[in-house]
């Protein structure tokens, strides 16, 4: 498997990035690995290799090139504490819903001329934060995208029209949503209305809640990191592309 670095031209500027191929120069569906809160690296890379080696190319993209590039912070990420909120603003509030549509639309057009990407549907997936930008990037290029997922994502609904439930008529693709407990970025109630949502939708998808399971528990060097439940997601993603995508 080979890590190449690599840049994406969007039509807000140029997004850095790793491209997983294949040595063998075998051409496998693409996928969109997109980061969490705390960007490119290591773990997210380790992440990214990982699902390569099940049979994929996996583009793993900055999804913050507008404020910097990695690391994108200068110690741990730790919800509550005040600079670390603090920079999670300035991370976010250029990804206004347009923003992340122009960027996942981009992010499809890199990945799927590329010779080591076998022809026909695509796959994408986030975590935390980018649970919702992978919907809108599902959203952005329907007719691509056939699988995408969400583990531990946050604010999937919200108040509002920029909801990301609220662009399912728009989302063709087979969907999987792996929630944590106790998740102050996505209740109980959220999940539940989420649901209601995709039933009313009525493609195929699959939601459930992930039993001592907490936000971030698939991402390795997060402190809620549950190993057990982390290699269960991992498999529900990979059966996921398996049923839609193909693989080796």
């Amino acid at each position: 498997m080979i890590e190449q670095e690599i840049e994406i031209r969007t039509p807000d500027g140029t997004a850095d990035g790793f491209l997983y191929r294949a040595d063998d120069g075998q051409p496998l569906p693409g996928v969109i690995f997109l980061t969490d809160i705390g960007g490119i690296r290591p773990s997210q890379r380790t992440m990214a290799r990982r699902l390569s080696e099940a049979g994929y190319t996996v583009l793993l993209p900055n999804i913050f090139y507008r404020t910097g590039r990695p690391p994108m912070f200068g110690s741990p990420f730790k919800a509550g504490e005040e600079r670390s909120m603090k920079r999670m603003g300035e991370l976010t509030s250029p990804l206004t819903p347009e923003a992340v549509e122009r960027d996942g639309a981009s992010y499809v057009d890199y990945l799927a001329p590329q010779g080591s990407v076998s022809k026909g549907g695509m796959g994408v997936v986030g975590y935390c934060f980018s649970g919702s930008v992978a919907m809108r990037t599902a959203a952005a290029r329907p007719e691509r995208i056939v699988a995408a997922a969400s583990f531990h994502g946050g604010r999937l609904v919200i108040e509002g029209p920029a909801s990301p439930h609220l662009l399912l008529p728009r989302i063709k693709a087979r969907l999987y949503f792996g929630h944590a407990v106790q998740d102050r970025s996505m209740p109980a109630e959220a999940v539940e209305k989420l649901e209601h949502a995709l039933k009313a939708w009525g493609g195929k998808f699959e939601s459930e809640v992930y039993e001592g399971a907490y936000h971030g528990w698939t991402v390795l060097d997060n402190p809620a990191y549950n190993q057990p439940q982390a290699e269960r997601a991992f498999a529900k993603l990979t059966e996921l592309y398996a049923k839609t995508l193909g693989n080796r």
